[in-house]
């Protein structure tokens, strides 16, 4: 074959890999965008998931409660503000406001390694009443030691929280939930550690990272509502 129809066919070749790559990336980009798009609004089935909430964020902005349960949510736990942080007046007027529409309560308390458990069961003893309506606390493993000044071992973290467990139960009456990241539980291996309900967060797809079964499954982050200007977190249980 003579040089210049070699030199031709392979540009024609390379023009054609060239549009297959760009269409590939068409494709792909056209799918994430309707993945995202979905995912606002989505939740998992209710006739799998008959008990579904939300997880309402310290500071945020006004909650409906009504709406949450209008659309089909049972429940809401409130979260706690950071160990340490700035305080949160709201917090009891939302607590009232989710049961005056008829949800069941909740509280997660941010556990913070950095912190004796001391200070931190303090802060949920002052703001969570004694109150055998509430649903089980539940407590947010999601921060690292890595920051800590000074530092704080691994072993030391999984001390205070053992100690905040405690005494977080011993305020409630009822056994913690455990809220476990998967950067917390890779650090820690709290899973088969500690003996509790399991509350675990993956967005769409159930989670697996513990090892064992979970009782709760934050499935939405950030799904879009009309029960308030911002995205709230969206929960199912499992029976």
């Amino acid at each position: 074959m003579p040089k210049g129809r070699r030199t031709a066919g392979r540009k024609a070749s390379r023009r054609w890999l060239l549009r297959l790559l760009a269409l590939a990336a068409l494709v792909a980009l056209a799918f994430a965008a309707w993945l995202w798009w979905d995912m606002r609004e989505w939740h998992p089935d209710e006739t799998r998931y008959p008990e579904q909430g939300a997880v309402i964020g310290s500071g945020t902005a006004p909650v409906r409660f009504e709406t949450i349960r209008a659309l089909g949510g049972t429940f809401v736990y409130l979260v706690m503000p950071e160990p340490g942080g700035a305080p949160d007046p709201a917090f009891a007027e939302r607590l009232e406001a989710a049961r005056a529409a008829g949800l069941k309560v909740g509280v997660v308390h941010p556990f913070d390694p950095c912190q004796r458990a001391d200070l931190q069961s303090d802060d949920f003893n002052r703001l969570v009443p004694r109150d055998a309506a509430l649903l089980p606390p539940a407590i947010a493993l999601v921060r690292l030691a890595d920051d800590c000044r000074p530092k704080v071992s691994k072993a030391a973290v999984e001390s205070e929280l053992m100690t905040l467990i405690n005494q977080v139960e011993m305020h409630s009456g009822k056994p913690a939930i455990l809220k476990l990241g998967r950067k917390f539980e890779e650090r820690h291996g709290i899973a088969t550690m500690i003996t509790r309900d399991l509350w675990l967060v993956r967005d769409r797809a159930q989670p697996d990272y513990a090892g064992r079964p979970w009782l709760l499954w934050s499935a939405n982050s950030a799904r879009v509502t009309d029960a308030s200007e911002e995205p709230i977190e969206w929960v199912v249980v499992q029976k």
